[in-house]
């Protein structure tokens, strides 16, 4: 499973992401480009989300990011 952690560190460079809830839309760490690159870099890593399927809710903090990713690979698996 891909670390949802240091995707975020390396897209957003603000250690505020490996902060299991800190509010990712509030802070403006993720604006919409910031999102396209967080899915295409878990694609590259496998995962593959699909944005309409996903409840915003849980993509606001990297624990939420997280529980996404990891129901996505045990779904695939």
């Amino acid at each position: 499973m891909p670390d949802v952690k240091t995707i975020l560190f390396e897209i957003c460079a603000d250690e505020r992401v490996y902060s299991d809830d800190a509010d990712l839309f509030e802070t403006g760490l993720l604006d919409s480009f910031a999102f396209i690159e967080l899915f295409g870099r878990l694609e590259d890593e496998g995962v593959l989300l699909q944005p309409t399927r996903i409840n915003r809710e849980l993509l606001r903090t990297p624990a939420g990011i997280t529980r996404l990713v990891r129901d996505a690979v045990m779904f695939s698996a």
